[in-house]
C-alpha cells in the first residue's frame, strides 16, 4: 500500500513539473460561465477598459469583431525596425499574436516603398479586447488594426510626439477622389496588406478604392478584399480572419464575387450626386450599451482574470 501511495505522489509531482525550456500551457476557457452578480448590468466597456494587461490564457479570439473579446493578448512593442505604435496613452497596441506578426511583416513590406520607413500603427485592441471606452465598435477580438496613411519618415518618435502628431487625410470631394497626398506607394502598401492570406477585409474611403481599381494593371484578385467605407481616409483598417484552430471566433463573411470596383464607383457616384432621401426609411434606433451577457461566455473568464 505504501508503495502505491508513493507512486501516486510521484505521478502527481511529475504532472506539476515542466520540462526545462518549455512554457506551461495556460488556462483554457469554457463557454459556460455565469456573469458574476457584481458585473451584471455594468457596461462591458467599463469592465474591459479598466485592464492594463492581457489575461493569463492561451491566445484566442472569441466572438465577432464587434461583439467579442481577446484572451492571452500579445502587446505590439512600442517601436520596432519597421513600425511604431501611436497614441500609446490609449493602451490599444494589443492583439492576437497573428495580428502582431502581420503588422511586423507589413512594416517590412512598407519599408521597401519610396518615402516609407515602415508603418505607423493606430488602434489594434485593448489588452483584453471587448468594447472600447471610446471610438470603435469593432476591434474587440484583436484581429483588427488601423494603419496610418501618413508615410513614416522616421521611426524614432518620442512618446510625446506620438500623442501630438496626426495622420494625413487622403480624400478630396468628401471621399469621392484621392487628393495630392495619395501616392503609388499607398497603393502598394495596401496591396501588400490585402495579399496576406490572413486578411479578410480592408476598409478604405470610396475614392481610394476606385483609384486603385483604375491604377492596377496586374493581378486584380486582391482588390476583392478592399471595401469602401465611410471615414478611413486618415488610415486603412485591416481585418484578419479567425486564426486556424481557434474555436468560438466568428469570421467575417466572405466578400462578394468580383473585384468590387463597380460597387465602389457607384458609391462615388452617390457622393457626387446624392440620391434624394427616402421619407419612408426607418429612423435608426439608439444603440444599447453592451453588457457582459451580450458577449460569448469565454469573455467572463477573460475579464475576470486578475
Amino acid at each position: 500500500m505504501a508503495r502505491i501511495i508513493g507512486l501516486i505522489a510521484f505521478t502527481a509531482m511529475l504532472a506539476g513539473c515542466t520540462a526545462p525550456g518549455v512554457a506551461p500551457e495556460r488556462a483554457q476557457l469554457s463557454t459556460r460561465q455565469e456573469v458574476p452578480e457584481t458585473m451584471r448590468g455594468v457596461p462591458a466597456k467599463t469592465l474591459f477598459g479598466k485592464h492594463a494587461n492581457g489575461s493569463e490564457h492561451s491566445p484566442a479570439a472569441y466572438g465577432g469583431y464587434a461583439g467579442g473579446c481577446l484572451a492571452g493578448a500579445e502587446q505590439l512593442p512600442e517601436s520596432g525596425p519597421t513600425w511604431q505604435a501611436m497614441r500609446l496613452s490609449r493602451n490599444r497596441n494589443w492583439g492576437h499574436p497573428e495580428t502582431v506578426d502581420f503588422i511586423k511583416k507589413l512594416g517590412a513590406e512598407a519599408a521597401r516603398q519610396p518615402g516609407w520607413s515602415g508603418v505607423y500603427v493606430g488602434d489594434i485592441s485593448q489588452p483584453r479586447g471587448g468594447p472600447m471606452l471610446s471610438g470603435h465598435r469593432s476591434h474587440q477580438t484583436g484581429l483588427d488594426v488601423d494603419i496610418w496613411m501618413r508615410a513614416p519618415k522616421r521611426l524614432t518618435l518620442s512618446r510625446g510626439e506620438r500623442e501630438s502628431i496626426s495622420s494625413i487625410s487622403m480624400r478630396r470631394a468628401n471621399g469621392a477622389y484621392v487628393n495630392a497626398n495619395w501616392t503609388r506607394a499607398h497603393h502598394e502598401v495596401i496591396k501588400a496588406a490585402a495579399e496576406d492570406p490572413r486578411t479578410a477585409r480592408i476598409f478604405v474611403f470610396p475614392g481610394a478604392k476606385v483609384r486603385m481599381c483604375k491604377d492596377e494593371t496586374g493581378d486584380r484578385d486582391w482588390l476583392r478584399k478592399i471595401r469602401p467605407w465611410w471615414g478611413h481616409h486618415y488610415h486603412f483598417h485591416v481585418r484578419l480572419e479567425c486564426p486556424t484552430g481557434v474555436r468560438g471566433c466568428v469570421n467575417q463573411a466572405p466578400p462578394p464575387p468580383g473585384d468590387g470596383c463597380d460597387g465602389a464607383q457607384e458609391w462615388v457616384n452617390n457622393i457626387l450626386n446624392p440620391p434624394p432621401p427616402d421619407p419612408d426609411a426607418p429612423k435608426p434606433k439608439p444603440r444599447r450599451e453592451k453588457t457582459l451577457a451580450d458577449l460569448p461566455g469565454q469573455c467572463v473568464g477573460v475579464v475576470s482574470d486578475p
